[in-house]
Formats: C-alpha cells, structure tokens, sequence
C-alpha cells in the first residue's frame, strides 16, 4: 500500500554527509509507490542551489548524480517562505510553505524521515 512519506532536511550538506544522503532515500521512495515530498529547511536548500565551490558540499560527487534524476522523476519540494530561490538550478518542483503549512504537511503524512 503506497504511503504518503515526508523526507525533512534540515542539516547543513557543509558539515555532514546526511543531507545527500537524505536525497538518496528519498529518489529510492519516490522511484516506488511512494507519495514522496522532500522538505528543506535552512541551509540544506544549498543542495539544490547552482552556486557552490566544488569543496563545499560533503559528496558533491554523489549529489551530481542523482539531482538529474530527481528533477526527471519531478520530486516536490517543499521550502519555507523567504528562501532565494534565484539561485536554484535546474527545473525542480519547489513550493514554498509558511512555517503553519508545512507542520500541517507534517501532520497528513504517513510517516516522516528526519535528517
């Protein structure tokens, strides 16, 4: 039974390997039956920006990899209100949520992965 899944991150890719990570799990999901929509908070919209010194993501390698398969598949993207997003590459499928919206997404999903 398909499952309405939320992959929030909120780490920063500078300093941890989890937020590309994060991604991964949720292309796999998505690549299922999967309702998957992914929620970047703070500085994990970097994984998404065009901007970036080849030194700063932790596997930026990895990152390049999959991101034309997540913009393929149309993965949604939820970030909050405020962001710039002038600086996102690619077509990806972004929306942005007030603070209130996005705990209410939190709220109607199936379950919720945390990074």
């Amino acid at each position: 039974m398909a499952k309405k899944v939320a992959v929030v991150i909120q780490e920063d890719p500078r300093k941890t390997h989890r937020p590309v990570e994060a991604l991964r799990i949720a292309l796999g999901l998505t690549a299922g039956e999967h309702a998957t929509t992914v929620i970047l908070l703070g500085e994990a919209i970097r994984l998404l920006t065009d901007n970036f010194d080849t030194d700063d993501i932790i596997d930026l390698d990895i990152l390049e990899k999959y991101l034309p398969s997540i913009e393929q598949l149309e993965v949604p993207f939820i970030v909050p209100t405020g962001c710039d997003l002038s600086t996102l590459r690619g077509n990806f499928r972004i929306q942005c949520q007030s603070d209130g919206e996005i705990a209410s997404i939190l709220e109607s999903v199936d379950c919720a992965l945390v990074f």
